[in-house]
């Protein structure tokens, strides 16, 4: 990674792993969600532990980088928006390893014609979540191309909140319990908010590259 910051290499690896960690993690939470739907439990269990894993090793590099940031040269300036870039993406792994551990205690009785909806909404906010990675990958090494891949992750964040909506109104207008409809709709919006954390991310990180332009 060509950072386009004054960064030593060992943070610029750092950075790539970290950043490697959260993007993998999405396919990995799209395939766990599925075989969930699927009742491939054990594949499910698996993909839950990997996932919780990687968020470990997410958290620890955001912690390394954090203290040789402020040990470096680098202006204060940017290492406030390099710093709040990685944390505020932390959020969005964690997202996803904490949605996994609901679907894993709670275990949702999910109706199989609802099984597409879901699926396709997990599948947005997966995308939202790979856009944004990719944005974050362009704000240290070609700041031209990082609107265009924010412009992504908001128009997978609206497909997620799309797909949410029609799962929600599927899930009222089906005669099943109330209560099991507020439980499918929490799980609904558990996968929807994932999106909404990408996007808050790429609004930030909109703002630090006008600034890095101006």
């Amino acid at each position: 990674m060509p950072i386009i910051f004054k960064l030593s290499k060992n943070i610029e690896d750092q950075i790539d792993r970290f950043l490697t960690m959260v993007y993998d993690s999405g396919q990995i939470f799209q395939d766990a969600v599925s075989d969930y739907l699927r009742e491939r439990v054990s594949e499910f269990e698996k993909k839950i532990g990997i996932v919780t894993e990687y968020e470990k090793v997410a958290d620890r590099l955001r912690e390394q980088i954090e203290k040789q940031l402020y040990l470096k040269t680098l202006i204060p300036e940017n290492r406030g928006d390099v710093l709040a870039i990685l944390e505020n993406t932390d959020n969005v792994i964690d997202s996803m390893k904490s949605t996994l551990l609901y679907f894993s205690v709670e275990k949702p009785d999910i109706p199989d014609e609802f099984d597409p909806l879901f699926e396709k909404l997990t599948s947005a906010s997966v995308k939202s979540v790979e856009s944004l990675i990719k944005a974050i990958s362009c704000f240290f090494m070609d700041l031209q191309s990082v609107n265009d891949l924010i412009a992504q992750v908001s128009k997978f964040e609206e497909e997620a909140d799309q797909a949410a909506l029609m799962l929600k109104r599927k899930i009222f207008t089906k005669d099943i319990d109330l209560c099991r409809k507020i439980h499918l709709r929490y799980f609904a919006n558990s996968i929807e908010q994932i999106s909404d954390y990408a996007e808050t991310v790429s609004d930030s990180l909109a703002i630090y590259t006008i600034k890095r332009l101006v």
